[in-house]
């Protein structure tokens, strides 16, 4: 069978054509794959984000609005009696039935604008039982929401006890009700504060008059497993950003016992002034 020129010269061209060169998707796939074999030779894993670890995030109590937390409980404590000697702070009795302690957990301890407090714990007496209550911000959002549910808690009579709370807890609070644009309930209640007494009747007997030292050495508390408050704006922080809630509750333990803790100490100075 005969063959024409043009026709022997194609099959010559085609015979001795180079391969077709490949797409630039099959030398990308090539390429990855290559890598891939290599990592694996060198177990050397891809780079890529690190997985979260979130961990439990529930916290005790009752949500009550949209990341607000609420924890209620009562101790028994039947030897309250209805009024209490004020002359350790230089003021008249106090109706223990008035009584609001009070203790805040914050982002800082320079206070400010820009220092918020993510937790309030509170307790009174209730007859023969000590009511602790806390709220807890799980959401930056819930920080009106728990202004608002602290403030139900007060009334005109109401007195408040706190630790140093007239120098930072008090003016920090003033300051979001400010920025949330609402009255805080605060200014016009009276405010025993008892870092004044405790540093009276106790500076120079122990090494410093922090709460800690004093339900220690004068109340005779020794807690356990406590987290320091220093710890608290980092735990609160992390479960803001995603992580767990195990700090987050260590913090509630010592914000639960500091209100109790203030109970304890009231009873011993206005004993002691009698």
């Amino acid at each position: 069978m005969s063959v024409s020129l043009a026709k022997l010269q194609q099959l010559k061209r085609q015979a001795g054509a180079a391969p077709a060169r490949p797409s630039r998707a099959e030398q990308a796939s090539a390429h990855n794959l290559s890598l891939d074999h290599l990592r694996g030779l060198l177990r050397v894993r891809a780079r890529g984000p690190e997985p979260v670890v979130r961990g439990d995030r529930s916290l005790p109590g009752t949500e009550i609005a949209p990341g607000l937390f609420f924890v209620e409980e009562f101790l028994p404590d039947p030897e309250v009696p209805a009024a209490l000697d004020g002359s350790f702070d230089r003021g008249e009795p106090i109706p223990t039935g008035d009584v609001l302690f009070f203790d805040t957990e914050t982002t800082g301890l320079a206070g400010g604008t820009g220092t918020r407090a993510f937790m309030i714990g509170a307790a009174d007496w209730c007859g023969p039982r000590l009511r602790i209550r806390q709220l807890t911000l799980a959401s930056m959002g819930a920080e009106q929401a728990m202004l608002d549910t602290f403030a139900g808690w007060l009334q005109p009579r109401t007195i408040l006890c706190s630790y140093n709370g007239k120098c930072y807890d008090a003016p920090l609070l003033n300051t979001r009700y400010r920025l949330a644009r609402r009255a805080s309930p605060l200014p016009g209640l009276r405010h025993v504060d008892l870092l004044y007494p405790t540093r009276r009747s106790y500076r120079g007997v122990y090494e410093n008059c922090r709460l800690a030292t004093i339900e220690r050495h004068v109340l005779k508390i020794v807690r356990e497993d406590d987290l320091p408050g220093s710890e608290a704006p980092a735990a609160w922080l992390g479960y803001i950003r995603g992580g767990g809630s195990t700090l987050l509750r260590r913090v509630l333990a010592h914000n639960r016992q500091d209100v109790i803790t203030l109970s304890r100490l009231l009873g011993r100075l206005a004993a002691a002034a009698g």
